[in-house]
């Protein structure tokens, strides 16, 4: 009987089949392959681990909270609030009040309002400041900026079809209503970063302006005769006219002038005084002094207005004074809205917005630096937007952050934004208390008031040439803008200096700077003492070795002199066929361009074309290179300059140095991509690209998927290298026959390193090839079919991303790089952490 046969000589059992793909993964499988999906390319810089990083640790209920939490900042410091905070809010808020009620007054003139809107304004602005607010010492109320601009819209509307019916009031609350909406829409959207494309020369240029156009148009109420001239025409012709009317000039320059020249003389001696005190008292006296001159000069020009006009009829009054002005809050109640005015003042918003936004938003910017604490832009807007909001119930118009207040509070020792709420109470109880003490104020008064205020405004010869040292191209758009305001109207001025400075931003970022880079090599001159034991080991051999130098180290620097001004540094240029260069801006589709032409005109000029076709005949050479005319003579090389051109090397590798590149997008790419085909058909062969220091992994993601450092295009098909195609017939991969000839070349000096290689001496080559590649040298392969076929099925199961580097030195019979060889690095991730690695690589040497 047979023995049983045991389990292990078994058959074993067949594998089951691989379960077939369902459908639905057949057709992920299929979109993946029809938009061609690359795992290498994606896996780069996933956006779905950024947007988890930007929303990691935050619920919608937690974002929400805190949003609202946001929205009053009081409540971080109102609970804080004690004794020592109240003393310095009492001071500095009584302090501004004095300030501001004349100050209100003033500006409410130049808005061609009645009076008594300048101090509703105030109120409203410094109440409702104090509860949004993240500065604790801008003071919210009328400007003369803003004030000039408002008196521009009321003309505008008035002089309007229809626009006669609506007064001066109405039109102004309006404005508050829409300026208000318009500023807090943006401070609750978040986007308050928008007012940082408007720099500072372009601020204080409108500023400079609006100021000169405020003191010339108040000039003519100095002296009395502003009723014989248009203050509101252009400024140029306001000066011309008041230098024509000065033999006009009535009483009302008496009080006029002298209190400027009070004001000014009062000034000048208080800050020597405060100066040069050393006394803390007496600083502090002649501060308060000086801050409430303004008072002063009111109180003294209004004392001596009442004793001299008493007695006389108000009708003939020999000067003007103010008059009646209503006490309390006679005006307040629902604003008139109707659409008819608000779509008459819609035109005049953008000009509106930006003066409400920049004066207040660059005055809070610098308190914050000055006195060491941080504020939100967006909720200063929000602030902004809620007083003007309110305000309109109150019949005020647009109110502002001021600087001249703002800097009293300051100095006054303000602690916290509730010192509002005491300036606030002062206005009120001078609408109350003071309206008909507010009768003789001479007009003139007011004026000197105002010129005073805003000359200050004026931007100093010192500042203005600072523009020039830091750039001399903002400096003449602040001359151009301040020209403008002058010699047409403020509204010209804002346009032409915001337009001018976004053209200019506009004209760096697309024709950028770049910069073609040289090494030079840094050797320290600190040398390092020697160990116990080599003194011991030197000592007992007579001999004492000198202290090793430390380590050197390799600086990259533009080969132009404009980087480098220090006559004793010399810049070596990269070796022949090598270029570097830096970009300066990030590389976006406005100067992608501009960068490759750059980099072309520069190949060009010290690099020579591997195709020459000086023997080409005419009707083989391409249209756009037809050579010279066939009737000409054909001349040899013989100047130095035409040896020279036939001596320069050929293009071999392009190193990138990516460290000022923060960005880069579709467009740039394909750009980059036309770059590395027009080099390498001017060259005739392979142009290496290399990138150092990428920033971010969103630039390397697109280099990726432009097909640089992935390997394509050597063990695989060619990637199609078309990121933005016009026509998409070129989006197939193909691998061309180019391609076909540097994959043969690279994987025979990888895997058949005996084989020779073009430009190898016969010699040489013949005693280092066997007979297999021999017989496949003589057919015109070089390496037979079948081993390169097998080389590529490893460098597949390995991978894209081969190991070691063959550099042009390693060529057999070479003891030096072969500039006429292309010099390979076959780590295909061209991406490197250092300029130093990438240049290496390029070079094929660590050291050149």
């Amino acid at each position: 009987m047979d023995a049983p046969s045991t389990s292990s000589s078994r058959t074993p059992p067949p594998a089951p089949p691989p379960p077939k793909p369902s459908l639905a993964q057949r057709t992920k499988l299929s979109l993946l392959h029809w938009i061609d999906y690359d795992p290498q390319v994606v896996d780069a810089a996933p956006v779905s681990d950024r947007i988890k990083r930007a929303v990691r640790g935050t619920s919608p209920a937690k974002a929400a909270g805190a949003y609202l939490h946001r929205l009053f900042p009081f409540t971080n410091w109102i609970l804080h609030y004690n004794l020592r905070w109240l003393l310095g809010d009492l001071i500095a808020g009584i302090t501004v009040g004095l300030v501001l009620v004349p100050q209100a007054m003033s500006y409410a003139r130049i808005a061609t309002l009645p009076l008594e809107y300048g101090l509703y304004s105030s109120f409203v602005g410094v109440m409702i400041y104090a509860l949004f607010a993240t500065s604790k010492d801008v003071t919210i109320g009328p400007v003369a900026v803003m004030s000039l601009e408002v008196a521009r819209v009321i003309s505008h509307v008035q002089s309007s079809s229809g626009g006669a019916i609506y007064s001066a009031p109405e039109i102004a609350t309006a404005l508050a209503f829409l300026c208000g909406l318009i500023v807090l829409g943006v401070g609750l959207l978040r986007i308050g970063w928008l007012i940082e494309f408007i720099p500072s020369p372009a601020i204080s240029a409108f500023m400079t302006g609006s100021a000169l156009n405020i003191a010339v148009g108040q000039f003519p109420a100095l002296m009395g005769y502003s009723s014989k001239l248009n203050t509101r025409a252009e400024t140029y012709k306001v000066i011309i006219n008041s230098l024509r009317h000065l033999p006009d000039t009535k009483l009302d320059a008496a009080f006029g002038l002298s209190g400027l020249a009070f004001l000014y003389i009062v000034r000048y001696a208080l800050q020597q005084t405060e100066r040069r005190a050393r006394n803390p008292i007496v600083k502090r006296i002649a501060f308060f002094a000086l801050t409430l001159r303004t008072a002063f000069v009111i109180v003294i020009l209004t004392v001596a207005s009442w004793a001299f006009l008493r007695h006389k009829d108000p009708k003939h009054f020999p000067i003007a004074v103010l008059k009646d002005v209503p006490s309390g809050f006679k005006h307040m109640g629902q604003p008139k809205l109707p659409t008819d005015l608000l779509s008459k003042i819609a035109p005049q918003l953008p000009v509106s917005t930006i003066i409400l936004l920049l004066e207040h938003i660059a005055i809070a910017k610098s308190f914050g630096r000055v006195n060491n604490y941080k504020i939100d832009p967006n909720q200063e807007l929000i602030a902004i937007g809620v007083s003007n909001l309110v305000g309109t119930v109150f019949n005020a118009y647009p109110a502002t952050g001021s600087f001249s207040r703002s800097a009293i509070k300051a100095k006054a020792g303000v602690r916290t934004p509730l010192a509002g709420w005491f300036t606030g109470v002062c206005v009120v109880v001078a609408l109350y208390a003071l309206t008909s003490a507010f009768y003789w104020i001479p007009s003139a008064a007011l004026s000197a008031v105002i010129i005073h205020a805003v000359l200050d405004l004026i931007a100093s010869p010192k500042q203005v040439y600072a523009f020039w040292k830091v750039s001399p191209l903002e400096a003449v758009i602040f001359f151009i803008a301040v020209l403008v305001s002058v010699f047409a109207t403020i509204e010209i001025g804002i346009y032409t200096s915001v337009g001018a400075s976004v053209a200019l931003l506009l004209f760096r970022i697309a024709r950028p700077r770049g910069a073609f880079l040289g090494r030079v090599k840094i050797r320290p001159d600190v040398q390092t003492p020697p160990s116990r034991d080599e003194q011991e080991e030197g000592t007992s051999s007579g001999t004492l070795s000198p202290y090793p130098r430390l380590p050197g180290r390799d600086v990259y620097l533009p080969l132009l002199p404009d980087g480098v001004r220090n006559p004793l540094v010399q810049v070596e240029a990269p070796p022949p066929g090598v270029i570097v260069f830096r970009f300066e801006e990030s590389f976006l589709y406005p100067n992608a361009a501009y960068y490759a032409d750059m980099i072309v005109e520069h190949a060009h000029k010290h690099t020579r074309p591997g195709d020459q076709l000086d023997n080409v005949r005419a009707g083989d050479r391409p249209w756009n290179n037809p050579g010279p005319f066939p009737w000409r003579k054909r001349k040899a090389a013989s100047t130095p300059e035409e040896q020279a051109a036939l001596d320069k090397p050929i293009l071999r590798a392009v190193v990138f140095d990516m460290s000022s590149c923060s960005n880069i997008d579709t467009t740039s790419v394909q750009n980059l991509v036309d770059l590395k085909r027009t080099l390498e058909r001017y060259a005739g062969d392979q142009v290496q690209f290399h990138f150092a220091t990428i920033l971010s992994p969103f630039i390397k993601r697109a280099l990726l998927a432009g097909g640089f450092g992935t390997g394509k295009g050597w063990s695989g098909p060619e990637r199609p290298l078309e990121i933005a195609p016009v026509v998409q017939a070129g989006m197939e991969p193909v691998m061309t026959e180019h391609a076909k000839r540097l994959q043969r070349m690279h994987f025979q000096r990888r895997f058949f390193p005996g084989s020779p290689l073009p430009g190898t001496p016969q010699k040489l080559a013949d005693e280092k090839e066997d007979g297999n590649v021999r017989e496949a040298r003589e057919e015109g392969e070089g390496v037979r079919h079948e081993d390169l076929e097998a080389a590529l099925g490893q460098v597949e199961q390995q991978g894209m991303h081969l190991g070691g580097s063959v550099w042009g030195h390693e060529v057999p019979g070479q003891e030096e790089p072969n500039l006429e060889q292309p010099v390979l690095s076959t780590s295909f991730p061209r991406f490197h952490l250092d300029l130093t690695s990438a240049v290496s690589a390029a070079v094929g040497r660590d050291d050149w």
